[in-house]
């Protein structure tokens, strides 16, 4: 595994794979919560990909209405940068698969773990990983909120178990503010996160794979600092709203034990191609918050500014990423 400071020599690491010309439908937008950024972020893959040589690629809307192009597309591969449901968690994999056309990173089954805040926890769990002390409820308006965080302490983070980009999620520091955060929250997902909220480092790490090489790897950590009260969507799409430290400021053996767990929670999830695995530091133990199986790659994206802090430019690393679709 690489170290934080070491640069990859692209010319060696990174090949070739699928053919200049095959057809690839850049898979976008769709009908989740996020389907802006997955626009922005199906932008500018198409971009890399027609400058890498690629000149049968092009955006496919993955509404309802895709199904046909897809049909009738004779499309080769699928770059998938759609983000949220639908897109995110083993939905449009399956459809894929049906049709017979390959497609990058993560699988059904991956997907559909990772996408669900609570499966993807006792997964984590089981293979040995630190979390949070969290609980999972199905929200009705007759729940009893009182007994449903008995053994939880304040304050507590409130997550759509389903959703991405923070979207629906809240700090509460009590039962009233508990209350109304689940009514937001049920919105997104009928069934929620609470998990006890610590005050500490928020970093995240990206994990990727080289196929050529069959060699599985991860990138300098990014620490970030908002300025907002955690890692919202405010903070996550807004220029200046975050302040990105790169390489994160930890120890040696702190970002080497990250790093290991980066690519042990990918691997327990049965992730494959690329992900991202989100931490929180917090009296120097990592736990492991989620796992994001298709990453964000906007101009403000993490995974695009980690693989550039290790040698691997935009176009490389779509390069990359398409190269998985080859599994």
């Amino acid at each position: 595994m690489e170290h934080v400071n070491e640069k990859i020599n692209t010319s060696e690491k990174l090949t070739g794979g699928v053919d200049k010309n095959a057809k690839i439908a850049v898979l976008c937008g769709g009908m989740s919560n996020e389907r802006e950024v997955s626009l922005r972020s199906g932008k500018n893959v198409l971009a890399a990909l027609q400058r890498l040589g690629y000149k049968n690629a092009e955006i496919v809307d993955a509404t309802k209405e895709a199904v046909e192009k897809l049909l009738d597309g004779g499309y080769d591969f699928a770059y998938n940068t759609l983000h949220g449901k639908y897109g995110e968690d083993g939905c449009i994999q399956g459809l894929l698969e049906i049709l017979g056309i390959r497609y990058t990173g993560c699988d059904v089954k991956s997907s559909a773990i990772c996408m669900d805040k609570e499966m993807t926890k006792n997964v984590l769990k089981a293979a040995g990983l630190n979390i949070i002390k969290s609980v999972c409820i199905k929200y009705d308006e007759n729940l009893n909120v009182e007994k449903a965080v008995e053994g939880l302490k304040f304050p507590l983070m409130v997550k759509p178990s389903a959703e991405g980009s923070s979207i629906g999620m809240s700090k509460v520091d009590n039962i009233d503010e508990l209350k109304e955060a689940l009514r937001v929250a049920q919105k997104s997902d009928k069934k929620i996160l609470l998990e006890e909220y610590l005050q500490g480092k928020s970093i995240t790490v990206g994990v990727l794979e080289d196929v050529n090489k069959n060699e599985t790897f991860a990138t300098p950590i990014l620490e970030f600092r908002t300025k907002t009260l955690w890692y919202d969507f405010e903070a996550k799409y807004t220029e200046g709203m975050t302040e990105f430290i790169l390489p994160a400021e930890l120890s040696d053996t702190l970002t080497d034990e990250i790093k290991k767990m980066a690519v042990h929670a990918h691997k327990a999830c049965d992730c494959s191609g690329v992900s991202r695995v989100d931490f929180l530091v917090y009296n120097n133990i990592p736990y492991v918050l989620e796992i994001n199986t298709n990453p964000g790659m906007t101009d403000l994206s993490d995974l695009p500014a980690q693989a550039r802090a290790m040698g691997i430019d935009y176009d490389n690393l779509v390069q990359l990423v398409l190269n998985t679709a080859l599994k």
